[in-house]
């Protein structure tokens, strides 16, 4: 390697002929820009010098292919193959940087489903994901381009039948070595495959991408393979392991409105938080505090590459996010028994969903009729002039002005699911919004994070003033929950000075993940319950102080307020916390120091089974859509060709008013 080096310095012409070089040039680049990748641009958590030295082989194996492609073609098309399975290649790296900043995650098959219907719609928050010097993750392609187009170099080689058959011999053998130094450092790699991090770390990005092509074909073919008697395993599960409500509160709220309001990316961290003296978000403090409420400190988002709309399926099914994708993508057809369809049938909700953004992105149009949603009322119902939007869609202010009007004229009781924008990545206000001032924490997207958490909260507090004007807040429930984190790994220097931390632990990341929860309703007892609770938690608790009973339904929550709730709150890359514990990457730490633990704790591997059958068994569900095959009792199945979200023309309105003039929703009729 070193003589090569040296030669192309000193004769590169010679050396081009005498190496194959733009071959070997080609390898050693796309190596060195994906590894210098691994330690610059992921968080990958690699420990000591072995993890170092696999870490350092794993590209090689996927590198020395992406070059050897060129042996299967003749004269110039080796060059031309080589520089078209180069740059794609890159771009690959790339798009996975640009992913990474924000998800802390890759790029699955199941992600990028979703891509060609949300990707145009993301704007300034992918705009804050691409910087300027990312220019020199090119700067490789620029020079084999340029090697290419100005120096008339001889064919690269002309036994190439020979050449592909030693490079793919190659390709195979680095391959089984680096899987066998993976397997030593972490046994069952392939089969405990929960976190992807740990794919790419032991086997490479290029390797998992066709890992997960594997994985995805597997997922179909379960569903294709499933039958009833699966479902028996996982109803023995749910029926062991059930938490009776808690008498004290159920049916507490029986009857009454309900607001499921989603806010967005907001972490829990900001509840009671000032800066320079001042409040963040000093309504949702009012809130917390109030004797009116049920407020959860320790309430962990779960949610995994689906973000948001991960979050929406946890809250309507209690099931846990598919380990790679979003269901509301690949799964929108399944067969589910979600939260709006058991309130319509058990307690005679009028159920809807209202968001600032088209019924397309994330595919909502099509998941809320697995769900029964009656109504969704997406941007077509909502000024949507420049002036009220922003990033993904509506702002948070205007978007709940208009939706109070909407709100109004619903026959109750209903169900309503909000989902606010503007606190989203990468958090910019426009001034004329707002007066908070930004922070000073040495990172731009932390120091705006506060700026645009008081407009959520400012947005908050007026909404529930025009409720109350409606006459709508006595006889409501609110439901708030911070949907999923807003400040990523990527961010923890600027998050260290907003905790006073010299630096951001695992562990600390870890606590990071809490997000607001409260529920707020007029008459409620409420208090601070320091229970450690999660996303799936919320439906069986809802429906309990509702009344409804949910022994009957498959689903992994429990109730947060039941004396028997679920104790351990999985994540869905396989870690989790409980009250005495926090278990990241295979390491135990005391809640209370925050420090990892010397020896793991007595029922160390009891909490890890148990964490992990949680996820077993949702993933049972979805990936084999097994609720085919299950209806609880009393419950009727969902059409979905009972459900229609598109606006109706003036001509439907006039000519359904003249059948029934008294009909109490008129959506047509929202201001405009």
């Amino acid at each position: 390697m070193l003589h090569f080096l040296k030669s192309i310095v000193k004769e590169p012409r010679k050396t081009f002929k005498h190496y194959n070089s733009i071959f070997v040039l080609a390898f050693f680049m796309l190596w060195a820009k994906t590894f210098i990748v691994y330690l610059t641009q992921f968080q990958l958590g690699v420990e000591g010098f072995f993890q170092y030295f696999i870490l350092f082989i794993n590209p090689i194996s996927s590198c020395l292919f992406v070059a050897a492609i060129c042996f299967f073609f003749k004269g110039k098309g080796q060059y031309r193959t080589l520089l078209i399975g180069y740059t794609i290649t890159s771009i690959w790296l790339y798009s996975n940087i640009v992913y990474y900043r924000f998800f802390n995650d890759f790029i699955t098959v199941q992600t990028m489903a979703s891509g060609p219907s949300n990707a145009g719609q993301l704007g300034e928050s992918i705009a804050g994901l691409i910087y300027p010097r990312d220019l020199i993750f090119f700067l490789d392609v620029f020079i084999l381009f340029f090697i290419v187009a100005k120096k008339k170099l001889p064919v690269i080689i002309k036994n190439n039948k020979k050449a592909l058959r030693r490079t793919l011999s190659a390709v195979i053998c680095v391959f089984l070595i680096n899987l066998g130094l993976a397997e030593i450092d972490r046994p069952q790699l392939l089969k405990r495959s929960f976190d992807r991090n740990y794919l790419v770390k032991y086997l490479g990005l290029y390797n998992f991408a066709i890992y997960d092509v594997v994985q995805t074909s597997k997922t179909v073919t379960q569903r294709a393979l499933a039958d009833s008697s699966d479902v028996t395993e996982v109803e023995n599960y749910v029926n062991a392991n059930y938490a009776e409500p808690n008498p004290e509160y159920f049916g507490a709220l029986k009857g009454k409105n309900v607001f499921m309001i989603s806010l967005e990316s907001l972490q829990n961290f900001v509840i009671d938080y000032e800066l320079n003296g001042v409040e963040v978000t000093p309504f949702l403090n009012s809130l917390a505090h109030s004797e009116n409420t049920l407020y959860f400190p320790n309430f962990f988002h779960q949610t995994g590459q689906g973000k948001t709309s991960d979050a929406e399926f946890m809250i309507d099914t209690a099931l846990y996010p598919m380990a790679q994708g979003a269901v509301y993508v690949n799964k929108s057809n399944s067969v589910m028994q979600g939260m709006p369809a058991i309130l319509s049938q058990e307690a005679g909700y009028y159920t809807s969903a209202m968001h600032g953004n088209y019924k397309t992105f994330w595919n909502r149009n099509e998941m809320y009729r697995t769900m029964g949603y009656d109504d969704f009322f997406d941007a077509e119902y909502y000024d949507m002039t420049e002036e009220h939007t922003k990033n993904y869609g509506m702002k948070d202010v205007p978007f709940f002005e208009e939706s109070v009007e909407i709100i109004d004229k619903f026959p109750q009781p209903f169900y309503t699911k909000m989902i606010t924008l503007s606190n989203h990545f990468p958090f910019g206000m426009d001034p004329e919004d707002t007066t908070f001032p930004v922070g000073d924490f040495g990172d731009d997207v932390v120091n705006q994070y506060f700026q645009s958490a008081n407009y959520l909260d400012q947005s908050l507090q007026m909404f529930f003033e025009d409720l109350k004007a409606k006459g709508l807040y006595e006889n409501s429930v609110f439901v708030l929950y911070g949907d999923h984190y807003g400040l990523s790994g990527a961010h923890n220097k600027g998050m260290a000075n907003v905790l006073g931390k010299e630096e951001i632990t695992p562990f600390d990341e870890a606590q990071l993940q809490r997000t607001v929860f409260m529920i707020h309703s007029p008459g409620l007892k409420g208090g601070i319950n320091e229970t450690y609770v999660g996303e799936t938690d919320i439906r069986p608790t809802l429906l309990h102080l509702l009344g409804i009973d949910t022994s009957g339904y498959l689903e992994m929550g429990t109730d947060m307020l039941s004396p028997e709730h679920f104790p351990i709150v999985p994540f869905r890359n396989g870690d989790f916390v409980t009250e005495d514990y926090t278990y990241i990457d295979e390491k135990f730490y005391d809640n209370k120091t925050g420090l990892e633990m010397a020896e793991p704790p007595e029922d160390a591997q009891k909490l890890i089974d148990a964490s992990k059958e949680k996820l077993y068994m949702s993933d049972q569900i979805i990936n084999k859509d097994l609720l085919r095959f299950y209806t609880p009792p009393g419950f009727e199945p969902i059409n979905r060709e009972d459900y229609n979200y598109l606006k109706p023309s003036q001509a439907e309105v006039d000519a359904y008013r003249s059948v029934d003039p008294d009909r109490v929703i008129e959506k047509d009729e929202v201001p405009k």
